[in-house]
Parts: structure tokens; sequence; C-alpha cells
């Protein structure tokens, strides 16, 4: 029964991608879950665990810096050894065969740039790089990682459950005396290179992602409850350019009311039965937009 429900689903996706591509798609937490990352949100769109970080507290209190990352070394190992689902291996083949204009993904952890999508738009940044919000200058997450451990000796032998985008649960833990690097330019403070909660994301992507919009056929958001403004506006985008907007998302999304078609399925399940569908091998990729 439920593969019957899930092969009527894929074919009803299939057929939509094949008559309205190509997409412009938006992933959310929910197309990494396979890969062992936690989503931020259950099925109503309320969080599952505690709220992240606020930029203005992150940049104004050494306390919250020092839980942040913290918390941070505790949960990088977890993300730097995720792997790529089959959710992102069949959005890099959608989109090498004509049926994916453009990704925007809300996600950080670089999982969709490892499974090959090339027209890749990381709406949020990526937690790979670090930088001073002083001078601007950059390093590598694994050269903080390093600095980190170097640091808190004593947090190394601290565990803890994993948390969304590469945090852990550190609820019971005194973390007074982590010691966070500063940056070795000028001092200054350091932050993953993401957009933080009250963070704006940076206006020339926001505007990449806009020009990208005006030229797909519709939009596809997968794994994402769109609460997020800054990912929920290319839906309302969209709707009010006419295109036809499609979710697949377990649980409600922010757009119900505004969306075309939802579908209640599992990323890692109905993203390759859709690719498996369009990608056989050699296709006619999809027309480019009429003017």
């Amino acid at each position: 029964m439920l593969a019957d429900t899930l092969n009527r689903r894929a074919d009803t996706l299939a057929e939509f991608l094949q008559r309205h591509g190509p997409a412009l798609v938006l992933t959310g937490a929910g197309c990494s879950t396979a890969s062992g990352i936690p989503d931020y949100r259950d099925r109503d769109g309320a969080w599952k665990h505690n709220p992240p970080v606020l930029f203005n507290e992150f940049v104004g209190k050494e306390p919250v810096r020092k839980r942040y990352w913290a918390g941070s070394m505790n949960g990088w190992p977890r993300i730097a050894a995720a792997l790529p689902n089959p959710a992102h291996h069949a959005l890099a083949q959608l989109e090498r065969h004509g049926f994916i204009h453009t990704l925007v993904t809300q996600n950080v952890d670089d999982l969709h740039a490892r499974a090959g999508s090339r027209s890749l738009v990381e709406l949020h940044g990526n937690l790979k790089t670090v930088i001073c919000l002083q001078c601007g200058s950059r390093l590598s997450r694994a050269a903080m990682q390093q600095a980190l451990e170097e640091n808190n000796i004593v947090f190394r032998q601290q565990s803890a459950a994993s948390a969304p985008d590469g945090d852990a649960n550190l609820n019971g833990f005194d973390t007074s005396s982590f010691r966070i690097p500063a940056c070795h330019q000028c001092g200054g403070i350091l932050k993953p290179d993401v957009v933080f909660f009250g963070e704006s994301v940076p206006r020339s992507r926001t505007e990449h992602c806009l020009q990208a919009l005006a030229s797909a056929n519709c939009l596809l958001a997968a794994g994402t409850s769109l609460m997020v403004f800054s990912g929920y506006r290319y839906c309302r985008e969209a709707r009010q350019r006419g295109l036809p907007v499609i979710a697949v998302n377990l649980g409600r999304t922010r757009a119900d009311g505004e969306l075309t078609m939802k579908v209640e399925a599992d990323c890692g399940s109905i993203l390759p039965a859709i690719s498996e569908r369009l990608c056989p091998g050699q296709i006619t990729a999809c027309s480019s937009r009429q003017s």
C-alpha cells in the first residue's frame, strides 16, 4: 500500500515537472535528515529543539558565543562526516537533465554541492567557512575546529545529542570556562559564514534568486516548512508572477493556502522516484520558458 502511494505521488510530480519545468527548487532541512542531520521543526511547524541563536545575541553576549561554539565543537564532526543522500543526488540528476533551472537551498551543510548540483545558491551560506565580523578575513571550519579543541581539551570529553546545523544539545552543561579563538588578523569575533536568525540574507544573493525565478517555469519547495521568510518569499513571488508552486514536505508549510499542489512525502523517497521516471537515460530536457 505504501509503495503504491509513493508511486502514484511520484508519477504526479514527474508529470508536473515534465509539463511545467524547468523549476526553481527551494530545499530545506527535510532534504538532509536522511544524511543524519536533524531538522528544526515538527509536522506542525513548531520547534523540535531550542530555537537557534539570534545574531544580535551572538554578537553582543559573550556567554551566548561560548555556548554556541561549545555546541558547534561537539556537533561539527557529525556535519563533516555527513554524506549526500538519495534526495541530494536526485536533484543533481534532475538538474543535469534540464528539469531544474536553479536550486536554492536554505541548508548550510554543503551536501547539495557535494552531490553535484551546479546551478546552486546557498541562501543562508555554508558552515564550512568561518568569517571575522571585524576585518572580514576567513578561515576553514576545519581550522576553527582544531583551534576550538586545542583550547578546550576538557570539553572534548563531553557528549551531547545532535541538533540542527552542526549544533549539539548542551542543556545542563556549564560553558562559562569555554575559550573561543579570536581572529588571528585583528582579534575580532569569529562567526560561521552563515545567516543567523535575525540577520538578513545578502541583497545580492536575494536578487540572484529572484532573477533565477524569473527564468523558471515553476517553483518546487522540497523538505521545507517555509516558516522562515527568507525562503517563503520565493513562494509568494512565484504566485505573484503566476507560476505554479508545488511543495513536497512532511507536515504543514507556511504556504499551504497558496500552493498549486502539495505532496506529503519524505524527500529521501519521493525525489529519487521522480528522478528515476524523468532521467532513466537519454531524455529530452524541459523546454525553456515561453515569453
